[in-house]
């Protein structure tokens, strides 16, 4: 095939896609296309290119890219600029090719994409970090390209870089899975969205494109909006994969034509998807791997009776953020809301609002300091299977004459952020405690083992997503006897918890401090 490069440039991604066939395979194979097990009348693909050699489809563009380039361009090394995923495959086809690159990454790259760019280019690839951002890593690659004269390969505003990304539609159309209604296909800097579209359109003509952004990261949104790609103020970095500030010129101009709308996802919903990979096909995704899948099932009604492809297009996700994905909002299959109670702060009353106001319903957050000597504010984050439980507890609130607040997503409730006045308190004890995660759990240790005299005056709980929920609870006595008394009285492990240990003396004064 001749190339021929007076064709406008939709028609000239097409050929270079077919180019593209000739090359990635010798850096790597084609990834599996997988339906994702789910209830309901619709269908949604998962074209797992988390089971590509770098764990994520950005090997093909940049291996694509490499590829092309002369003796002379490649005796000169190459630079480029990446959030993780595209310096893994130029880090590969550098060893593949025997080509020098240097990385430039932001500051806040996760380690695991670091290590991955070593292990992936070995000694042909050296990483500097540069930036709070992918823009900012992208000034300093382009500082260096100017100053040692490299060939700069671009994560996506690059013909041959978005050819590349376009073989994975090509094994789509190839796999007999299809055709499809409706393909979501996420967006960074538009490269992987404008090699797909092109090709999938291409064989599949009524098909639907619809690219996803982050709330916090629409760049092609404002592209289209303003008819030319601009620079966002500033990215939410959550689904880092995709937070890029300005779309790139050359994706641009193709996805102003293939894509059919554009809709955004929050980080909640990308949370979601990310746990129905998990549970319908055991794998991790990154939160923008799974952008495309929280897409899909925010238009579940939508795509009834119909058939979905959505792309995991990368699985590089640092193991530390695994644990604040799984306690963050979204993560839960539950329906929740946070509210802020006002009862009297005297013994007992915490006992009667569960009883009378939360029954059906399961605490999965609770946070509370004393503060005042008449009245306490406890905030309580409730879930349910039925949304009609938590919908009757405004309710009951009401009845029972409580003053109420719906602080859901409260940025202080978000970062615990928990005031006691110490200075209110007689004779505390601070007890360390596990609760097991089943209902009434906690309304059987404040029915039968806080009573008499001995006041709530903190608590400190969340669900942690294991057979038990640890907490961290306050009472006060009007006499050290009494305090003594119930701890020597309290067995370590009855209905519903355990005692790990009361806090010593002195991490009870730091709470208690005044």
């Amino acid at each position: 095939m001749t190339r021929d490069d007076s064709l406008p440039t939709d028609r000239r991604l097409r050929q270079e896609i077919l180019f593209a066939r000739e090359r990635v395979y010798h850096f790597g194979q084609p990834t599996p296309l997988e339906k994702l097990p789910l209830t309901g009348n619709m269908e949604i693909w998962v074209k797992r290119e988390d089971l590509s050699p770098i764990k994520a489809y950005k090997w093909r563009g940049a291996a694509n890219r490499m590829a092309t380039l002369s003796e002379l361009e490649a005796a000169r090394g190459v630079v480029t600029a990446s959030a993780g995923n595209h310096a893994q495959g130029v880090a590969l086809a550098a060893k593949k090719l025997g080509i020098r690159a240097r990385v430039y990454m932001p500051r806040s790259t996760p380690k695991v994409k670091q290590d991955a760019v070593l292990t992936h280019g070995a000694e042909y690839v050296s990483i500097h970090l540069a930036g709070d951002s992918y823009d900012e890593a992208v000034q300093a690659a382009k500082a260096d390209q100017a100053q040692t004269q490299a060939v700069y390969i671009h994560a996506y505003d690059d013909l041959q870089v978005m050819a590349g990304q376009g073989t994975l539609a090509d094994e789509i159309v190839l796999s007999g899975n299809g055709p499809f209604d409706v393909a979501y296909l996420q967006i960074g800097g538009g490269g992987m969205a404008a090699g797909v579209s092109t090709w999938l359109k291409t064989y599949w003509p009524d098909i639907e494109i619809v690219g996803v952004e982050g709330e916090g990261q629409a760049s092609m949104k404002a592209a289209i909006k303003a008819g030319k790609p601009v620079a966002l103020p500033q990215v939410d970095l959550f689904c880092d994969g995709t937070a890029v500030k300005q779309a790139g010129e050359l994706p641009f101009e193709i996805c102003k034509q293939t894509l059919d709308r554009i809709v955004t996802v929050t980080n909640a919903e990308v949370t979601s998807a990310i746990r129905k990979l998990w549970e319908g096909l055991r794998c991790i995704s990154e939160p923008s791997g799974a952008m495309g899948l929280a897409a899909a099932l925010g238009e579940k009604e939508q795509l009834a009776g119909k058939k979905a492809l959505v792309v995991l297009c990368g699985a590089n996700v640092d193991f530390l953020q695994l644990g604040r994905i799984a306690q963050s909002e979204g993560s839960s299959t539950r329906n929740s809301r946070t509210l802020r109670v006002r009862i009297p702060e005297e013994p007992g009353t915490m006992l009667s609002l569960l009883d009378n106001c939360f029954s059906g319903t399961d605490i999965t957050d609770f946070q509370y300091g004393k503060t005042d000597n008449s009245q306490a504010w406890p905030c309580f984050t409730l879930s349910s299977e039925n949304p009609a439980d938590l919908a009757s507890v405004p309710e009951k609130l009401d009845a029972t004459g409580l003053a109420w607040e719906d602080i859901t997503g409260a940025t202080d409730i978000a970062f615990r952020a928990i005031p006691l006045r110490g200075d209110l308190l007689a004779h505390p004890a601070f007890l360390r405690l596990d609760f097991y995660e089943r209902p009434g759990a906690l309304h059987d240790f404040l029915a039968k083992r806080v009573s008499g005299n001995a006041n709530l005056v903190y608590f400190n709980y969340r669900q942690s997503g294991e057979r038990i929920g640890r907490a961290l609870i306050g009472l006060d006595f009007p006499s050290p006897f009494e305090r003594d008394a119930f701890l020597l009285s309290l067995p370590p492990q009855g209905d519903g918890y355990r005692l790990c240990e009361p806090l010593d003396a002195a991490a009870s004064s730091r709470l208690a401090a005044p």
